[in-house]
C-alpha cells in the first residue's frame, strides 16, 4: 500500500471501528450480526477463561452479541457483560 492514496470510502472500510473481548470465564461465545434487511448471525467464536478476541466492525458487520462473562474494551469505555 506504499504511496497508494486511498479514498476516504476505502480508508472507512480498512479502519472500522474495533473492539476487543476478554473471557473472564470459560465458554463466553461472541457473535457477529451482519447488517441489511435482515440481521443474520456471520460467525461465531467460543473462547475460554483469559482468552481475548480482538473483532472489527465491517461494511458485512453491524453488531456483535457477547454472551458469558466477559470484559469489553472499545473506544468508547469498557463494560463487562454476565452476571
Amino acid at each position: 500500500m506504499r504511496g497508494m492514496k486511498l479514498s476516504m470510502a476505502e480508508r472507512t472500510q480498512c479502519t472500522g471501528e474495533y473492539i476487543a473481548v476478554k473471557a473472564l470465564e470459560n465458554g463466553v461465545t461472541v457473535t457477529g450480526v451482519t447488517r441489511g434487511a435482515e440481521n443474520k448471525f456471520l460467525h461465531t467464536e467460543k473462547l475460554d477463561e483469559g482468552e481475548v478476541w480482538v473483532a472489527q466492525f465491517t461494511e458485512n458487520i453491524s453488531a456483535m452479541k457477547i454472551r458469558g462473562r466477559a470484559e469489553i474494551i472499545t473506544a468508547h469505555g469498557v463494560v463487562e457483560s454476565g452476571k
